[in-house]
């Protein structure tokens, strides 16, 4: 499953009508996703100025998706992955509508309300989970197979573009009106998201038509297909690595631009901007390439990326060196993260692509939870450059001493494999 290396493969997914009405109305709600993701931040800070909170609203948003997203992928493979993104997107535009309520009537003034962040988030977190297992297990079912790396990498440069425009557009709303507004917007923007996912049809069905076992066996067996397999186990190991030593560093960014780089609000948007850019340069990279040959060694290699992104970014008080090592840190999450989802939606088999894949979900977006607690309670005691640098070297060099010379045993089980 080999693309060519041009512009016009690049982007031929987009010419995939069920792809185009789903990308479109994913990319109008992931700027207004981030914008409200870094509003939340920016608002816990304001209220309790601790990098513990920060931490902890963290944990609440991203957590969930590791106790709940098996179980829903497990569900995905059961069941209509199209209506279960539907449902999933309208409840979290509801949760925007109320964060939005709250902001605009005064319950989100006191360092106490904070808590009112907290159990949204923890909601938000749970609907996103299910949101994720449908997701990744419905995608590479709206195209034709040899359009899966265009896909996405497309999928990844404009999530990552989103991070990039959604922290300026939050700070230009913070500081033009207030957070509630950055809520209102992306309750809208959700709501337009699941009139698109309304057009979509899929083309290939892979849900189980008689179910055997439950739902518990179901997630056993597809958590056991992934660790037993000689790539996509060690690449998940890859993942978590990445994801809880360089991703998680985005949610102590409002520490660090106040406390290190005394930049405030701005100052946290551009470094989340610049790390945001460096993952779109990363995605749009992929996208070109276009192959899978040798994807396992850069994916590998995003680890050294990440750690030398992390350390450049916490060495100084220089907030341009600081932007410069935000960049290297976004370039190895998108790295990491699309390249190990485009070698496992290669190796995976379709009857299990709802449970392998939301273990993927899982540790992409579950794991920095516990990377964003375990920096925010230590940046309290040690302060914050000591806890990302600290953080980032002992859970990556360790995994990337053992992986790099196992690749070429795990490229053999994940780029010669066709799904």
């Amino acid at each position: 499953m080999v693309i060519k290396n041009n512009v016009k493969s690049a982007f031929g997914a987009w010419t995939q009508r069920n792809y185009a009405w789903y990308m479109g109305g994913a990319s109008v709600s992931l700027f207004g996703m981030w914008a409200q993701r870094i509003a939340v931040a920016w608002l816990a800070w304001e209220l309790t100025r601790s990098e513990l909170w920060l931490g902890l609203i963290a944990f609440a948003d991203l957590f969930p998706t590791v106790i709940i997203t098996p179980i829903a992928g497990a569900i995905a493979d059961r069941t209509n992955r199209l209506w279960m993104s539907r449902i999933s997107i309208f409840l979290a535009g509801c949760q925007a509508f109320m964060l939005a309520w709250m902001a605009y009537n005064g319950y989100l003034t006191e360092a106490s309300d904070v808590w009112w962040l907290f159990f949204l988030s923890l909601f938000l977190g749970i609907v996103m989970a299910f949101a994720t297992a449908a997701r990744l297990s419905m995608v590479p079912l709206l195209i034709e197979p040899d359009f899966l790396p265009s896909a996405l990498a497309n999928d990844a440069a404009i999530f990552n573009s989103a991070r990039v425009v959604g922290p300026m557009l939050a700070a230009l709303i913070i500081s033009t009106w207030n957070a509630g507004t950055a809520f209102l917007l992306n309750g809208f923007v959700f709501m337009i998201f699941v009139c698109c996912l309304m057009v979509v049809r899929l083309l290939r069905n892979e849900s189980k038509s008689s179910p055997s076992g439950n739902v518990i066996a179901d997630t056993i067996e597809g958590m056991r297909a992934a660790a037993v397999h000689q790539g996509i186990g060690p690449m998940l190991i890859v993942l978590s690595a990445v994801a809880i030593g360089v991703k998680s560093f985005f949610d102590l960014l409002p520490a660090v631009s106040d406390e290190v780089f005394n930049a405030g609000v701005d100052g946290f948007a551009h470094l989340a901007a610049a790390g945001g850019f460096g993952a779109v340069s990363a995605a749009i990279w992929l996208a070109m390439r276009g192959s899978l040959e040798g994807l396992t060694s850069i994916t590998l290699g995003a680890m050294a990326i990440g750690m030398a992104g992390i350390s450049l970014m916490c060495a100084t008080d220089n907030i341009w060196i600081g932007l410069l090592g935000s960049f290297f840190g976004g370039v190895a999450v998108t790295l990491c993260g699309t390249g190990t989802q485009t070698l496992m939606q290669n190796a995976v088999e379709g009857h299990l692509r709802g449970r392998i894949m939301s273990i993927y979900g899982m540790l992409h977006r579950g794991a920095p939870a516990v990377g964003a607690l375990t920096m925010g309670a230590a940046a309290e005691i040690f302060g914050v450059q000591w806890a990302l640098i600290t953080t980032c070297t002992i859970v990556c060099a360790p995994v990337l001493l053992w992986a790099w010379p196992r690749r070429t045993k795990i490229a053999k089980a994940l780029e010669n494999n066709e799904y």
